[in-house]
């Protein structure tokens, strides 16, 4: 056997030996960068999301008292009015001519009770007393004139007639102080305050008439009802003003409503005074409180109506515009509590986080989850307090997977590159 047969025969058994060991060297798993987070024991909110409409927190639609045309508006739409601000005027010249008539006729009427209570009746009075006092007197001459005759008649100096016509003359006498009596006590009695009564009571009757006319004239000047922003304007100046149609619609938008229509299981947890927090497309999260529960459900949709009441500063929101409400409905002490970005779906549809024990292996549990908040969600079951879970980089992560946990502020780098691959982006 030559050399370099024998040369080859060794480069051979190298090679084999060599493709042996590489066959025979295991081969390594990968292991998968991760973020983890303790579950931990604290507190979290049961918070209730619902879609609303805003409600001014209160409105006029001021409706004149009156049909005349408009004489003119003080105010435009957008104009921010104080209660009891004059808004417009209508045509009321009519109305002044009558209030002025009646205010004739209540001076009038005073003018008439003032002369009967103090002319009038004291005048009569005296003459009622008068014709008592010259009645009596004749009363008290015919008595005197039947005695006499009747002691002559006695004594026989004078004839039975006589005696008759002084019994005549006495009776009428009588009658005429009876009459003349019973007038100064009807006076005295009723007459008097009857006449004084009668008086009044024009008074009264042309007081009220005056005080209807100066009301008409006052229902020509329309003043808002609220302190608030003039939200509707309909009419223009000249044009008829109807009791039945609003003339101007003043809103309170310092503070808005959010009328949610619930659920019955969500309203079930909310209560007066709740917490709460309103949320448009275009604004700031807004702080509010639920005011308003209703006791009843709505026969047709079931729900149950729910107010939240928040202030508006600088009127960003507007009246009928639609808010997110997110409603703390409860704090509950003593909960599993773990990272929300830990929850994720299986296979099967099943929730489950993936839990890292002391070997760094990943374990997938089934768990169930209570309370959500956006950031943290309760486990009521799967987790106990201090394990670790994986919150950024289990997406994919097979059940028993071997992984590294990053350092706080270390990213994952797929993240990493994809940053890098912006900022190379930017530069060219």
């Amino acid at each position: 056997m030559t050399t370099r047969t024998l040369t080859r025969l060794a480069g051979a058994a190298l090679t084999l030996t060599s493709i042996a060991c590489h066959k025979a060297e295991p081969k390594e798993e990968p292991i998968a960068p991760v973020q983890v987070a303790p579950a931990i024991k604290g507190s979290i909110r049961l918070i209730i999301n619902a879609d609303a409409v805003l409600f001014p927190r209160d409105q006029a639609n001021i409706i004149p008292k009156i049909s005349a045309p408009v004489r003119r508006f003080l105010v435009n739409r957008g104009d921010h009015v104080k209660q009891g601000q004059l808004l417009a005027e209508l045509e009321n010249r009519d109305l002044l001519a009558s209030a002025q008539a009646a205010k004739g006729q209540f001076e009038q009427a005073q003018s008439n009770y003032h002369t009967t209570a103090a002319a009038t009746v004291p005048e009569a009075v005296t003459k009622a007393q008068a014709d008592v006092d010259a009645a009596k007197e004749a009363l008290d001459a015919a008595r005197k004139l039947l005695e006499s005759r009747q002691q002559l008649f006695k004594e026989g100096a004078t004839p039975r007639k006589t005696v008759d016509e002084a019994q005549v003359q006495f009776a009428q006498a009588k009658a005429n102080y009876d009459t003349a009596l019973q007038h100064q006590q009807a006076l005295q009695s009723v007459g008097k305050q009857e006449q004084v009564k009668s008086a009044a009571a024009q008074v009264e009757t042309a007081k009220g008439q005056y005080d209807s006319a100066q009301a008409q004239v006052a229902y020509s000047e329309v003043r808002s009802l609220i302190t608030g922003v003039v939200t509707d304007r309909p009419l223009y100046p000249g044009e008829m003003a109807s009791t039945s149609a609003p003339l101007l619609t003043v809103m309170d938008v310092s503070k808005l409503v959010a009328r949610i229509n619930m659920s019955q299981d969500q309203a079930k947890d909310v209560r007066l005074g709740n917490e709460a927090t309103l949320t448009a497309s275009d604004t700031e999260p807004i702080s509010g409180k639920v005011i308003i529960v209703s006791p009843a459900t709505d026969q047709n949709t079931t729900t149950v109506q729910v107010w939240v009441q928040a202030e508006n500063p600088g009127e960003r929101l507007r009246a009928g515009q639609s808010v997110h409400v997110s409603i703390v409905a409860a704090v509950i002490d003593g909960a599993t509590v773990i990272p929300a970005s830990a929850v994720q779906s299986n296979a099967e549809g099943e929730t489950v986080v993936l839990v890292v024990d002391d070997k760094n292996v990943a374990h997938e549990r089934k768990v169930e989850i209570g309370v959500s908040e956006p950031e943290m969600v309760q486990v009521t079951a799967g987790v106990e307090p201090g394990e670790k879970v994986i919150t950024v980089g289990g997406v994919g992560l097979e059940d028993k997977a071997k992984v590294r946990i990053m350092k706080p502020g270390e990213k994952p780098a797929g993240e990493k590159d994809e940053k890098d691959a912006d900022e190379k982006e930017g530069k060219n």
